[in-house]
């Protein structure tokens, strides 16, 4: 074969081109103006919708002055509740009192929320139980009017004085954690049960204070708040009206 008919035949047998993709502008703008249109659409009905409700409202006008009627009396009212339930707490702390055979009915977490009470009527109104798992012995926490940082751990005993006593252990808990971790200035062991003599002794030695059934019921009554019954107490932090 000659070289020109090879030529001839390698000619014949190339693949054709390939067509380039064209692109289609015409689509998207299409796509763009009905979205365009479809958004113009939208808003025209909403500020139709808010014509129409501003219309309507203007033709009904009483019924604006009865809604901001309502509002101002439904806030009145819960404003109102609000104040008479800080009276009444007010007066329940000022008046607060338990028995012995009171606090030896609670259960003793209700227990602790008493002590909590307790210490808001003699002037601690940050007072707050902490207690529950994992509390690091600490059960309420409270600042007196003079400054100070008081950490109590409460046991409860539903036989009272017939129940178990208060030991050396429990007191090396308050210890160990009342000015460590709680930063106290104050720790005490509150119960309506028994001490242990040697769990006295060892508050005294750790500059710890028990509050026993005795003194309990005392404080309790209303009589004294709990730093006038208890002794060798630090001083103040600051000055107030009551040192």
């Amino acid at each position: 074969m000659s070289p020109r008919a090879r030529k001839g035949r390698a000619a014949t047998t190339r693949r054709p081109p390939a067509r380039r993709r064209t692109r289609r502008p015409r689509k998207r703008r299409q796509h763009a103006g009905d979205r365009l249109i479809g958004l113009l659409v939208a808003a025209a009905l909403a500020v139709g919708l808010v014509v129409a409700v501003v219309g309507w409202l203007l033709a009904h006008w009483w019924i604006l002055i009865v809604v901001g009627a309502l509002a101002v009396m439904t806030g009145g009212g819960r404003l109102y509740q609000k104040q008479q339930r800080a009276r009444w707490e007010a007066v329940r702390a000022q008046g607060l009192r338990y028995g012995l055979p009171q606090l030896d009915a609670l259960h003793h977490s209700r227990f602790e929320d008493a002590v909590r009470d307790l210490m808001r009527r003699d002037g601690c109104p940050d007072a707050v139980r902490v207690g529950g798992g994992g509390d690091l012995g600490a059960d309420v926490k409270a600042t007196d009017p003079y400054g100070r940082r008081w950490v109590i751990q409460c046991k409860h005993r539903r036989n009272g004085l017939a129940g178990s006593a208060v030991g050396t252990p429990d007191l090396q808990v308050l210890n160990g954690t009342a000015r460590q971790v709680h930063g106290a200035d104050v720790a005490v062991m509150v119960t309506n049960g028994r001490v242990t003599a040697p769990a006295v002794a060892f508050a005294k030695q750790q500059r710890l204070h028990v509050v026993d059934r005795h003194t309990l019921a005392v404080w309790a009554s209303g009589s004294h708040s709990l730093w006038e019954l208890l002794r060798a107490l630090p001083p103040p932090r600051k000055p107030t009206a009551l040192s």
